[in-house]
């Protein structure tokens, strides 16, 4: 067994150089709140808010396939009602559809109710100047220097003989 030899794949490439590569305009995919859009595993990701509970796949379909091809649609439905919990996700599989179904379709009226579209996975905006980002963990751990009561017994000086 010892001189038997294995195959290796060899490592795959990080994906983030990849998803640069392939999308050059990925940078450009912002939110409103300036986030960044991510990609899936798969495709785009966009998620479409505030969807009459009365809609059905075949209605979504219609209004998103004009921005591209959707190569995935899913609604939640609740269990009780059997109603759409009132949000979709859909999936295109290159950034310029789902661009183009974020900036066509938000704020449109669907089922007489108006949507709200955006992408569905983002990196957050870099942080700002203000409070930091950490600034609950800042001062964790030992001997980060805040002010705390000790218990008592801990030092020898508060036991008992």
């Amino acid at each position: 067994m010892a001189d038997a030899e294995m195959d290796v794949d060899q490592p795959e490439q990080l994906e983030q150089p990849e998803t640069t590569a392939a999308d050059p305009k990925a940078s450009d995919a912002r939110t409103e709140a300036g986030a960044t859009a991510v990609r899936s595993i798969e495709g785009w990701i966009i998620i479409v808010t505030n969807v009459h509970e009365e809609a059905s796949e075949e209605d979504m379909h219609d209004m998103f396939a004009e921005f591209g091809t959707i190569k995935n649609l899913h609604m939640n439905l609740d269990r009780r009602s059997g109603y759409v919990k009132g949000y979709a996700l859909i999936e295109y599989p290159t950034l310029d559809e789902a661009k183009a179904a974020v900036k066509g379709a938000n704020g449109e009226e669907f089922l007489e109710q108006k949507i709200t579209v955006d992408y569905a996975f983002v990196r957050p905006p870099p942080a700002g100047k203000g409070r930091a980002r950490d600034h609950d963990r800042r001062q964790s751990g030992r001997g980060a220097g805040r002010a705390r009561s000790r218990s008592p017994g801990r030092d020898g000086e508060d036991m008992e003989d």
